[in-house]
């Protein structure tokens, strides 16, 4: 599996495990959402080692682009809230930068 596979498995994990305890404080729902919620952070962290690189720091910071888009993307699909025009061009300066820590040249 690529990087970006594991970054976007990564963050929908990360948000999917987020969102149950947003569900179970915010919503009013079961504290069973919590469950699945601490198994799929549990998740979130598996995958996030699986990044090639060979600093904790910079997987981390290339996830946070990463992280944002999908948020949009969750806010879209799951919440049927349609991001804004501002959402979106903030993700693509996002997704930039989190593309120059990945990828840019290294002394």
């Amino acid at each position: 599996m690529t990087s970006i596979a594991y970054y976007v498995a990564a963050a929908l994990a990360e948000i999917a495990g987020c969102f149950a305890f947003w569900a179970w404080f915010r919503l009013g729902k079961s504290v069973g959402w919590l469950v699945p919620g601490m198994g799929s952070l549990a998740l979130f962290a598996i995958l996030l080692t699986r990044i090639d690189s060979d600093f904790a720091g910079r997987a981390y910071a290339a996830y946070g682009g990463v992280y944002i888009a999908a948020s949009l993307a969750w806010l879209w699909g799951i919440e049927k809230q349609q991001p804004g025009q501002w959402d979106l061009i903030g993700a693509m300066i996002c997704l930039i930068g989190a593309a120059l820590i990945l990828w840019g040249p290294r002394n």
